[in-house]
């Protein structure tokens, strides 16, 4: 087991591990952590009592945070025509099909979000097993497999963050900045709770959210109330 820095030790002195926190007070224990060198990132991990082998208990969605994530996000489109223009003049980092495909291939994943037209995807399933891994992969129930790509890529720049369920059964996302405002990080951690809640599949039996955490980057992770995420 790697030796924790001494800067994580203090910080672990902070928390106490045998507590559940209410929100406001767990953002406060995050944010009298020492603080690195740079902006640490804050995130939300759940661990879900659904089964990811099975197809109808996959969890996955999007949200879009009020306050962003306080990242620069890289958005890159596979369009052509009008849709690849209007994806270029609202923003995007990389706009193309075949050419851009071929970039995927040849190992360009420079970026955080792709979004497709609809006629798009018989290509863009051939980097399925590029992007699939990463996350990457443009889905309808994101809102990435769109005519409207414009309106996709504002969004996508604008804070939304998609999140899915992984092998483990585990879901976590970036909802923010240690530098941010503890009441934008509270708010944009009750939307992706909220989020989440109401993504839960229909299959799901027992307790579907099992805990959540509350971390930021290279520090421990303080553990919420499930008060804030129970379902009746």
């Amino acid at each position: 087991m790697s030796k924790k820095s001494k800067r994580y030790q203090k910080a672990a002195e902070l928390v106490d591990s045998d507590k559940q926190y209410g929100l406001e007070d767990a953002v406060g224990v995050i944010k009298s952590f020492p603080a690195p060198k740079f902006d640490a990132t804050v995130t939300l991990s759940f661990k879900l009592g659904v089964d990811p082998r099975k197809s109808d208990q996959m969890v996955r969605g999007s949200v879009a945070l009020p306050h962003g994530t306080g990242k620069q996000v890289k958005v890159v489109v596979f369009a052509q025509g009008d849709a690849a223009k209007a994806a270029q003049d609202a923003g995007a980092d990389e706009v193309g099909l075949e050419d851009l495909i071929k970039k995927v291939q040849g190992g360009f994943t420079d970026f955080d979000a792709a979004v497709a037209t609809p006629d798009a995807m018989l290509e863009v399933r051939k980097i399925a097993r590029v992007l699939g891994p990463r996350g990457l992969m443009p889905n309808p129930k994101t809102g990435t497999v769109t005519e409207d790509t414009a309106a996709a890529v504002q969004a996508v720049k604008a804070g939304r963050i998609d999140y899915k369920l992984d092998k483990n059964g585990n879901v976590s996302a970036a909802i923010g900045k240690a530098s941010f405002d503890n009441d934008k990080i509270i708010e944009n951690a009750n939307a992706l709770i909220e989020s989440l809640v109401k993504a839960k599949p229909a299959s799901a039996k027992g307790n579907y959210i099992q805990n959540v955490t509350i971390a930021a980057c290279m520090s421990p992770g303080v553990a919420l109330e499930s008060s804030l995420y129970a379902i009746n």
